[in-house]
């Protein structure tokens, strides 16, 4: 493991604003950056940077974090490897010692067993293609037929999955592996006395990562079956999501940059076909529509693609949407129409490499000039030519430059041969139409996750009094408070931290949280605090993401002043007040845990099997607990 001295010193030396920075462009905002969320399809930047605290959030999304964590959610990275990006990054030499988290050691052997496994099932689908008579008479049949070359096989790790049932999980099984791994890296089927292979009997097309790991498959059926799928994908697992990764890009990336241009396909084959003759800039989103993910994927190679799908119906509709979810991503898109009894896959097998290369250079549209192509038919009603300006113009309005849409709107006046003022005040409307979603998708997640803390707040009281706990600490820990006491007729003036001081309180009376993920924040405090270490810095640096990112937005987001005037308190925030808002704190929490012991005393006062006297204990214990909640209230201002 990377031993602790080196990850403080690339937590001390690495700086969020620089490493995230060359992901997306961020623009100074007083003292922290601001840009546009790389989780969402934001138009309004509230992806926060702060350099002072060296942490990150995501209001869109509600993502946040340290450096590290921006590394693992963005570039998908295990945490070892985002702090082996970082000290590359850094020039710092990684130092290994014997000693790891038993947690965090726990979780990346998971996932390290995942890949582990996902490349030896590899090897074994390639072992029954070549060297197994099933699979060359099978398996390497099939890409004969497809004309898919040994060179290809072996780029690509292609492979064959034998009719048996169970010949992947047996040779698993034998290497020690156990069904439940094999069932979480999305292998088999079935049970753990009857393992079924979820691709028996197909060809495999392994799925690589960016980096080149071993991610998942797919498997295409080899009969006519046409009750079963003709391809089947590899099931969403802890290493492998779909709408996140392109087929063929970690062979592609490299002549991606050089040629400053992504071509995108539908199909496995069409990705194969085209590397053969030497179009290697090409990538499928196979196994799903394209998504915002993928297309961010393709954004940190080149801002220029080209779409080349199937001529059909299906094809022309994933086309269009295609298009908008590139313009929203600020990329460039052109279209390529091959002739009609074409597919890529076709079309590559039918023309050398520059023939296919000079047809895509002459014969790639702009998104303008192939929606606007049809336009000029006779035949079209004036519902259709206007359903088409509206479709066009609703494109042009999810494009960030102003000045490009400007450009294009005079383009499509000349297309049309309308007014430049009509698509003006189009634009205007389709603008006005295009925030509207956009707001709502950018707020969508922060609604339902303020929603949902709503519901949990209104369900539970604990959890607002339970936050602002922890608020105070992140925020006021390290502040002094003064109390008076009084000790045989003298007063005493005591000083304490507020940390220490609600720390004291709730293990005085024996109190812990009721929320999950409070509850673990406050035992990691307490951990923390007891070995001297900086409080926010080591919660930060802890590889639980869900920790970062609640710990993230407390310390970014303003006090929700509601919130406190709700539970009666003190607003935060001028040092004088600081003692009385700490006080207040403590007792409207111990008042809520006084309460629920009266109310689950007085239900075990209904119990009709309690003898007299276990009825009298349980009285007393109410009338104890009555005369504290007097005591609290009574400082709280609030004597009933």
């Amino acid at each position: 493991m990377i031993s602790r001295k080196t990850i403080d010193e690339i937590f001390s030396t690495a700086r969020v604003e620089e490493v995230i920075g060359e992901f997306i462009s961020l623009k100074k905002s007083g003292s922290n950056f601001k840009g546009l969320s790389p989780f969402s399809n934001e138009k309004t930047p509230s992806f926060i940077v702060s350099p002072a605290k060296q942490i990150w959030k995501d209001f869109s999304s509600g993502k946040g974090g340290t450096v590290v964590s921006f590394l693992m959610e963005h570039e998908q990275y295990t945490y070892p490897e985002a702090l082996t990006w970082l000290a590359r990054r850094y020039q710092i030499e990684i130092e290994e010692d014997g000693e790891a988290d038993p947690e965090q050691l726990k979780k990346t052997k998971e996932k390290e067993t995942l890949f582990l496994i996902s490349k030896k099932a590899q090897d074994f689908f390639r072992q029954q293609l070549l060297e197994t008579q099933e699979g060359k008479n099978i398996g390497g049949a099939y890409f004969r037929e497809r004309e898919i070359s040994k060179e290809s096989i072996d780029e690509f790790g292609l492979g064959y999955s034998p009719e048996q049932w169970d010949a992947l999980a047996q040779h698993l099984l034998a290497q020690g592996y156990n069904f439940v791994q094999l069932e979480a890296a999305g292998l088999v089927v079935g049970n753990e006395n009857r393992p079924i292979d979820r691709f028996r009997d197909r060809v495999i097309f392994p799925i690589h990562s960016f980096s080149g790991r071993i991610l998942g498959f797919a498997g295409r059926i080899l009969n006519s079956n046409k009750k079963t799928a003709k391809y089947l994908n590899s099931p969403e697992t802890e290493i492998y999501h779909k709408s996140e990764i392109l087929y063929g890009i970690y062979q592609a990336k490299q002549e991606i940059i050089r040629k400053n241009q992504c071509i995108l396909v539908e199909g496995y084959t069409d990705v194969i076909s085209l590397h053969q003759k030497g179009v290697k800039n090409v990538v499928a989103s196979s196994g799903t529509a394209l998504t915002p993910e993928q297309i961010r994927l393709i954004k940190r190679l080149t801002k220029n693609i080209i779409l080349i799908y199937d001529g059909d119906n299906a094809g022309v509709k994933a086309t269009q949407r295609s298009v908008d979810l590139i313009l929203e991503q600020d990329l460039d898109v052109r279209i390529v129409n091959l002739p009609a009894e074409y597919d890529p896959d076709s079309f590559a097998k039918e023309y050398e490499g520059e023939e296919i290369t000079n047809y895509i250079e002459e014969n790639s549209l702009s998104f303008l000039d192939y929606q606007l192509k049809p336009y000029q038919n006779k035949n079209l009603s004036i519902g259709e030519q206007s359903a088409m300006i509206d479709k066009s113009v609703s494109s042009i309005s999810l494009i960030a430059s102003e000045l490009k849409q400007e450009l294009l709107i005079r383009e499509m006046a000349s297309i049309t041969g309308l007014s430049e003022d009509i698509l003006f005040r189009s634009l205007a409307k389709a603008r006005i139409e295009t925030h509207r979603k956009t707001f709502q998708s950018a707020h969508k997640n922060k609604l339902e996750e303020n929603e949902l803390k709503s519901k949990q707040h209104a369900i539970n009281p604990y959890f607002i009094v339970e936050e602002e706990i922890i608020k105070t600490i992140l925020s006021f820990g390290q502040e002094t408070i003064t109390f008076e006491i009084e000790e045989e007729g003298e007063v005493k003036i005591l000083e304490s931290k507020v940390q220490d001081e609600i720390i004291e309180q709730l293990r005085e009376d024996d109190i812990s949280f009721e929320h999950q993920h409070y509850k673990g924040i406050l035992e990691n405090i307490i951990a923390f605090l007891s070995k001297g270490e900086n409080l926010v810095q080591s919660l930060l640096f802890d590889e639980e993401s869900e920790m970062q990112s609640i710990v993230s937005q407390m310390i970014l987001e303003p006090y929700q002043l509601s919130n406190w005037k709700k539970m009666g308190m003190v607003i935060p925030g001028k040092r004088e007040n600081l003692k009385s808002h700490v006080e207040n704190l403590i007792l409207n929490y111990k008042k809520l845990v006084l309460q629920e012991r009266i109310n689950l005393s007085q239900e075990d006062l209904k119990n009709e099997e309690l003898t007299p006297l276990e009825q009298q204990k349980v009285l007393e214990k109410i009338i104890f607990y009555n005369q504290i909640l007097r005591q609290i209230n009574i400082k709280l201002g609030r004597a009933v």
